[in-house]
């Protein structure tokens, strides 16, 4: 075909053949962008072959006729001969063979299809190699950064004015134009119509549109969007002219080898990993993974490894080490010693201690004129309360009040070491008790003084000369018998001797000369912590240096926070708080252990470096803990082999208000284990009963026991659905009598054994259906049927067992008497001779109890 813009062009000088000569023979053909041209269809026909064959081919048809049916047949029959066979043989080879040849062609095309594959994976792999390569020269050369970007702008710059020039005189120039005759391919470029002539000055054909070859020579590698003419005109990257200067200073410096190597100190903790160890060592992390593969460790850059394995990698690489220890976290952070310049007088801390319901809170109350008592059920406190109170003189004292139940020991140890005097507080109506010699015990330990005060000295009974005496057999020698102690009669109802109370804890004080530096970060203690739905966790802190503000980054045994606000004992907010003042802090991540130490540390980081640390110490105890359980368990497992022990096990989920609360029941239930039964405490928490803690108590088969707290509505109703018990209580004592009165009837009763006769069997009878029955005569005693049984041969007890049958004759009877005759028949147990003896006993079960 060829086109023309009429029909009255050249058709090539011939006429072609057309379907009719009366039409046109032309056809309208359409483009894109409303063009179209005229077309000329020719028609060729093909001559049918007549029977004789004489029909010569087609015009233009060069090629020889095909062999007849006939001649082919006659062929084969040929070659059949020639080669001994059959047609029908000679036709199945034939197909054979070109079966073969198929086949091998489908599998030498299959096999190319695989290389070329492997091909392109092999070059895509070397594509990615090569890109990682140059995006770890661009990171290398980061440093040139700058330096390469201010020549490149000025070089920008004038490129974009010469680049501008020269479009300017491209697009005036009659090369722009595109001929008639080049109309069709322009239907082949992109929606947008732009012509051949790629942006960066260049035509189809690599002629650059500027004098010079100046855009030949910046053209660089050929990418994909320079050849699809994407692109503006093309400038040199950053990081190419930075590789590029890069290069020419390895080629004058002889390359990276002779690089002069800078040996730095790594520090080096217990553990690390790959990638910090390398950014220690200022090293590329591929480089310390490539150096651990070739030493057979097949490790990533965020595996752990040792501190000796660190060493060797830091000194294999030309580094020196120091090593620290994980603890050094902790180095420092309690801040330098304060210097004597900067210490001023802080108010006294005293803890009020004694047994329970010797008047400690109402003496408390009496000082601080409010009414502490009737918030506490039962009239005993069950927490530490911690407040300062103002004295009409102007001075300050910080009182602390624990409990004095045997269920809080852990409390009253707490507050005698975070205290400077001890207040143990004696009823004249009830002398020493238990808790008061553990206060004793514990004020002494923590070398606190003591102060002995007498409480309820108005009652008729009272006999405070009593109490100072029994005292002496606890080395509390009072002033009035020759000692150092200061004793003060008072009555927390009257008020009687409370001024001789406090003028005797300030001259206690002055004598101890108690000073503090406010102006350093604080630090102190944790005196008590909880979950309060409403402010999240809450820590009463004791201030003992330096002086706490709001905002501040506080660490407290394994938490942290940011202190969110400061609220003393009378629910005032405080912008902060001074030495030896209580107050509730709002802000940390969770609930501290009472008794934890809180420092202020000055960054965010540290804070959480201290806290992981501590975490995993934490994480290690439980693991030892829990493996010297394992092996106690084993041992009572070997017991329960043996028989020796049978031990019953109670679980139980503890649910508190505090985590003093908490820790005061575990430990009082452990004290009531015995080897026989013991209450296991499963789940100890602070805060409200929620679904998790029901579910937790329904699948381990456990009471859940809620000390001043409750459940929520969803946790009720799943408990009745589940048909867990939960108990609430707001007393500790009534919780452990319950608890004990559980273990109680777990315990098994004792059995004790009652003798009751003697038999010698005169007879032996056997009787069909019943075996062999002893005749007997009972000489001693009597014989109760289904009494316990021993048999006695040349008094040796040859069996034990129950008495199946008592008669007397024919009869069954209950009992038989001395001197009278039986017969007798035993349980699962024949073997009975004239002459053995029969001894009769009962066994009572009586119930047991814990002491």
């Amino acid at each position: 075909m060829s086109d023309t813009k009429d029909t009255g062009g050249n058709t090539g000088g011939r006429k072609p053949l057309t379907v009719s000569r009366k039409s046109s023979g032309t056809v309208k053909q359409s483009f894109s962008h409303g063009r179209s041209k005229q077309v000329v269809v020719e028609t060729k026909k093909r001559r049918s072959v007549g029977p004789s064959g004489s029909s010569a081919a087609p015009a233009g048809d060069t090629s020889k006729a095909k062999p007849s049916a006939d001649s082919m047949e006659a062929r084969l029959i040929a070659t059949a001969k020639k080669l001994g066979i059959t047609v029908n043989e000679l036709k199945a080879r034939q197909k054979a063979l070109y079966e073969r040849k198929q086949e091998e062609a489908a599998r030498a095309k299959e096999e190319e299809n695989q290389k070329a594959a492997q091909d392109r994976l092999r070059s895509e792999q070397e594509k990615k190699l090569q890109e990682a390569k140059e995006r770890e020269e661009a990171e290398a050369r980061r440093k040139a950064e700058e330096e390469a970007r201010k020549v490149e702008e000025a070089a920008a710059k004038e490129r974009a004015e010469r680049s501008q020039k020269t479009r300017t005189k491209a697009d005036a120039s009659p090369a722009a134009a595109q001929p008639v005759e080049e109309a069709p391919s322009r239907a082949k470029r992109g929606k947008s119509g732009r012509d051949d002539r790629d942006r960066s000055g260049r035509d189809s054909q690599g002629r650059g549109s500027r004098g010079g070859g100046g855009g030949e020579r910046r053209r660089g590698k050929l990418t994909i969007s320079s050849a699809l003419g994407d692109d503006a005109d093309r400038q040199r990257s950053l990081a190419s002219v930075r590789r590029a200067r890069e290069r020419e200073r390895e080629r004058r410096t002889g390359g990276n080898d002779q690089r002069e190597k800078v040996s730095i100190e790594v520090t080096l903790p217990e553990t690390i990993t790959l990638q910090d160890l390398a950014q220690r060592m200022n090293e590329r992390v591929a480089d310390v993974v490539k150096f651990m593969i070739q030493q057979g460790e097949m490790l990533r850059g965020n595996d752990i490894i040792d501190a000796d394995t660190a060493e060797l990698i830091a000194e294999e690489f030309g580094h020196t080490v120091k090593r620290v220890s994980e603890s050094d976290v902790e180095i420092g952070l309690e801040g330098a010693e304060d210097d004597p310049k900067d210490l001023k007088p802080r108010a006294p801390i005293v803890t009020i201690m004694g047994h329970v319901d010797h008047g400690k809170t109402s003496l408390l109350d009496a000082l601080r004129k409010t009414d502490v008592v009737s918030g506490e059920a039962g009239g005993i406190t069950q927490h530490i309360g911690a407040y300062q109170v103002k004295l009409k003189s102007g001075e300050r004292i910080t009182f602390l009040d624990t409990p004095g139940h045997a269920a809080f020991t852990a409390m009253r140890a707490r507050g005698a070491t975070a205290t400077d005097i001890a207040i143990l507080v004696v009823a004249a109506d009830d002398s020493v008790m238990p808790q008061t010699i553990e206060s004793i015990n514990h004020a002494n330990a923590a070398g606190v003084p003591i102060i002995v005060a007498v409480n309820k000295s108005d009652l008729p009974d009272a006999n405070p000369d009593k109490v100072l005496t029994d005292l002496l057999q606890h080395d509390v020698q009072v002033e009035s018998m020759g000692g150092e102690t200061q004793s003060v009669k008072v009555s927390a109802l009257t008020g009687e001797g409370l001024d001789a109370l406090t003028d005797a804890i300030s001259l206690q004080a002055e004598l101890l000369e108690l000073k503090a530096n406010p102006s350093r970060p604080a630090d102190g203690s944790v005196i008590e912590s909880q979950l309060d739905k409403g402010r999240g966790p809450v820590a009463t802190v004791l201030v003992k240096r330096g002086t706490l503000k709001r905002g501040d980054i506080v660490v407290a045994g394994a938490q942290w926070g940011k202190v969110r606000a400061l609220v003393d004992e009378r629910g005032q907010q405080l912008k902060e708080a001074g030495p030896a003042l209580p107050v509730e802090v709002l802000g940390l991540d969770g609930a501290p252990e009472p008794g934890d130490e809180f420092v202020v540390v000055d960054s965010e980081a540290r804070a959480r470096e201290v806290t992981e640390y501590r975490v995993r110490q934490k994480r290690q105890v439980a693991g030892k803990a829990g493996a010297a359980a394992r092996a106690s368990l084993d041992q009572l497992l070997s017991k329960l082999k043996d028989g020796s022990v049978e031990t019953s096990e109670l679980p139980v989920v503890v649910k508190g208000d505090v985590q003093g609360s908490v820790e005061a029941i575990s430990q009082s239930l452990d004290k009531l284990s015995t080897e026989e039964v013991r209450a296991r405490v499963i789940h100890g928490a602070v805060g409200g009963i929620s679904e998790s803690d029901v579910l937790l108590a329904q699948s381990s088969e456990a009471p859940i026991f809620a000390f001043n707290v409750r459940a929520n509505k969803q946790a009720r109703d799943l408990a009745e659905k589940e048909g867990v018990e939960i108990r609430y209580y707001s007393v500790i004592y009534d919780l452990i009598d319950d608890v004990k009165a559980t273990l109680s009837g777990m315990l098994a009763p004792e059995k004790r054994e009652t003798f009751i006769g003697y038999a010698e069997i005169l007879e032996v009878f056997n009787i069909t259906k019943v075996g062999k029955v002893a005749g007997c005569r009972i000489s001693e005693g009597k014989v109760l049927r289904g009494c316990g049984v021993r048999l006695l041969r040349d008094d040796v007890v040859i069996h034990e067992g129950n008495l199946k049958t008592l008669k007397r004759f024919k009869d069954e009877v209950n009992e038989v008497n001395a001197g009278m005759e039986c017969g007798m028949a035993f349980e699962r147990y024949d073997d009975i001779r004239p002459g053995d003896k029969i001894e009769c006993f009962q066994v009572e079960e009586i119930a047991r109890s814990l002491d």
